[in-house]
């Protein structure tokens, strides 16, 4: 009996103390995958255990550390990569508003005004410069008219070769015997190597009349019809009345600050520098030209606008809320830091060579979380007064713009320091999955270890337990014999 008993109470302690460690532990990338369910369903039969429990929490509280550290560090780097990468973006939208605030463009670009509207419209380009002008218009540029007398619609005229001429160029136009005005109108227009003109027929009340007329304006487009030797009546006649203008090519003529000027168009060009007079009547009128502070004005919000995006995504990224106890993804980060203290160091310089000197003479402030306010009283008039001396603050070697585009460009160049720290994290997380890859690799075979270890165990105890009973049966057996005796 005392072998029996001495079975049973191992058989016990044994089942107490495996129990005891089957607390189930899970990582942070989830509870392990236990392979070989059919085999670990069929353990325990001998010992009465829950065997797949066990292993399952023997498996996750081996993983359980490594896993968490895994976890936290690709969690970390993601976390941090996403924080670069909005620090990156936010730092685009500001080379896009330096770009246009640095642009020659920006700063060259004038209105020129007519006081007298009536005489004509203006256009300018970057070229042109401040001044004002009194301009004369005398006579506008016109494009010489020829009519030819009129004829009936059906009518021919002869036959023969008009030549018209334009400067040094002559077109000749066959005229045959069916020709009507409208036939020799459509052969002058579509004669090849027209020198510049243009013939139209105009019906009126007399009949059809042939109208030619010079594409261009000004006395040297001006053009002579003439008919060839051989040429019936009816063609030098017609050749006759078309070289007698109805309307006279001339130039426009005008002066400027009482200088003469003439132009073959009324589209004067070259007589001011950069500036375009659109003539449209004769008259008196005074021209203005100034600089266009439009576009500097967008550019200096533009600049304060994309500016403020990027200070409200740095306020964000390092910010530590103590309420909830969450902090910001690069609070702390050195990379930030630098960047922060370089592009405000830029900020609150002084500008050699500009009249303002500083953003703050431009009515551009900082507020207290780091953003930027802008005075626009401020602004609006000094590019009334002055709108050089805006340019001067922000471009050049020196200026303000020139130095925070070449800070910001290498901050987000290809080999710069924000992409240098993104590929390193990136790296970082390949090396993690290598890890991650190795870790399930050892708790496949830990598990299969344990699948065994018990496996053997369930035979023990099956045998165990098949000994105890024969020593049972065997003593029952022994006991009944002896009372049997007695008796």
């Amino acid at each position: 009996m005392s072998s029996i008993s001495s079975v049973s109470s191992t058989s016990s302690a044994l089942s107490s103390a495996i129990s005891g460690s089957s607390t189930s532990t899970t990582g942070s990338s989830g509870s392990s995958n236990i392979s070989g369910t059919g085999l670990l369903s069929s353990l325990g039969l001998g010992t009465g255990l829950d065997v797949n429990s066990i292993i399952t929490a023997l498996v996750n509280a081996q993983e359980a550390g490594p896993q968490a550290q895994i976890t936290n560090q690709s969690n970390l780097d993601n976390n941090k990569i996403a924080g670069l990468t909005a620090l990156q973006t936010s730092l685009t939208g500001l080379q896009s508003a330096l770009n246009e605030l640095t642009s020659s463009n920006t700063y060259s670009i004038f209105n020129a005004t007519l006081s007298n509207t009536s005489v004509g419209t203006t256009s300018t380009l970057p070229d042109a410069s401040p001044g004002t002008y009194n301009l004369d218009v005398t006579q506008l540029a016109t494009a010489q008219k020829s009519v030819s007398a009129a004829q009936p619609s059906a009518s021919t005229i002869g036959t023969g070769t008009l030549n018209i001429t334009v400067g040094s160029k002559t077109i000749n136009v066959s005229v045959g015997a069916t020709d009507t005005l409208s036939a020799i109108a459509s052969n002058i227009n579509s004669a090849s190597g027209n020198p510049g003109v243009t013939a139209t027929i105009v019906s009126g009340v007399n009949g059809n009349q042939l109208v030619l007329t010079s594409t261009s304006t000004g006395t040297a487009n001006a053009f002579s019809v003439s008919a060839s030797s051989g040429s019936s009546s009816g063609v030098s006649s017609l050749a006759s009345a078309l070289n007698t203008p109805s309307t006279t090519a001339t130039d426009a003529k005008l002066t400027i600050d009482g200088i003469a000027v003439t132009s073959a168009s009324n589209s004067v060009s070259g007589a001011l520098t950069g500036v375009t007079v659109n003539l449209a009547a004769t008259g008196s009128s005074q021209l203005t030209i100034a600089q266009s502070t439009t576009p500097i004005s967008t550019a200096v919000n533009d600049f304060v606008t994309a500016y403020n995006t990027y200070a409200s995504t740095v306020n964000q990224l390092d910010s530590y809320d103590s309420t909830t106890k969450v902090a910001g993804v690069l609070l702390g980060d050195a990379t930030l830091s630098s960047v922060q203290s370089q592009i405000s160091s830029v900020l609150s310089s002084k500008v050699s060579g500009s009249s303002l000197g500083s953003l703050a003479s431009l009515g551009i402030t900082r507020n207290s979380d780091g953003t930027l306010a802008l005075n626009s009283t401020t602004l609006a008039n000094t590019l009334a007064s002055n709108p050089s001396s805006v340019q001067q603050l922000f471009t050049g070697t020196n200026g303000i713009g020139t130095r925070l585009s070449s800070l910001v460009t290498n901050f987000n160049s290809s080999s710069g320091v924000l992409q240098s720290r993104v590929n390193s994290l990136n790296n970082d997380l390949t090396t993690l999955s290598s890890q991650q890859t190795a870790l399930n690799a050892r708790m496949a075979v830990y598990q299969q270890q344990l699948v065994k270890q018990y496996s053997s165990l369930s035979t023990l105890m099956t045998s165990l337990n098949n000994t105890s009973s024969y020593l049972t049966q065997a003593m029952n057996a022994l006991t009944g014999t002896s009372s049997s005796s007695k008796g």
